[in-house]
């Protein structure tokens, strides 16, 4: 089976091509391509019109047009053969409101590719923090006091978690250096962590989506 993933920013790239051949396995029978954007963005009101600048690459913003094409091109190939899986992050918004405006991007394609919705609960460090292990394995002085009270899947800063464990500084010292420097050190983190990551014990309810889910597509195809 083909995957088509799509993902907002650099550093979930990193980390879905270290952790994706871990779910469908390194052989030659499976296949994928991530596909990093510049940002979240946000879904357009009419899901017909498109008026944004292809080149600013924000991942919402562009998804009806891509879901569209992408259902033209899967048409073309065997049932079955290829998905896509939109990866995001949940910030602040609804669970139940954002999955039900996805689905409406969705259900407007025709034809409609095989898609599957896969939400980090609150961001993608979420997935890191699920597996404690994996991060003491990259960063052998993180702070146990603020991993161990790290709730999994909270809405509670989880990029600033991450960061006051595993951070000279914390959190604070990092935001003083400014959003590139942030996007920096999360793309760090997804590196050094992801390899260490153990598929089948992590704690975060999120990141067990996705792997359940990719599991059930690949057992249909």
């Amino acid at each position: 089976m083909h995957f088509e993933i799509l993902v907002e920013d650099q550093s979930g790239k990193k980390a879905l091509d270290i952790l994706i051949p871990k779910i469908i396995g390194n052989g030659n029978a499976h296949t994928f391509n991530v596909h990093p954007y510049k940002g979240i963005g946000r879904i357009p009101t009419d899901l017909k019109t498109d008026t944004i600048d292809v080149r600013k690459r924000i991942l919402l913003n562009r998804l009806p047009k891509l879901l569209q094409g992408l259902g033209k091109t899967f048409a073309q190939y065997p049932k079955n053969y290829a998905a896509v899986i939109i990866v995001c992050d949940l910030d602040d918004k609804c669970l139940k409101t954002f999955r039900a405006e996805l689905d409406k991007i969705l259900n407007s394609c025709n034809p409609k590719p095989a898609t599957c919705f896969c939400i980090a609960v609150e961001e993608g460090e979420a997935w890191f923090l699920g597996d404690i292990p994996a991060i003491k394995s990259a960063y052998p002085k993180a702070k146990n006091k603020v991993l161990n009270t790290y709730k999994n899947d909270s809405i509670c800063g989880t990029w600033e978690c991450l960061a006051n464990a595993v951070y000279k500084g914390g959190a604070v010292a990092l935001s003083a250096k400014g959003r590139q420097a942030v996007g920096l050190e999360k793309s760090r983190w997804a590196e050094n962590i992801s390899p260490h990551m153990d598929i089948d014990n992590n704690k975060s309810p999120s990141f067990n989506y996705l792997r359940r889910k990719l599991q059930e597509l690949l057992t249909s195809s």
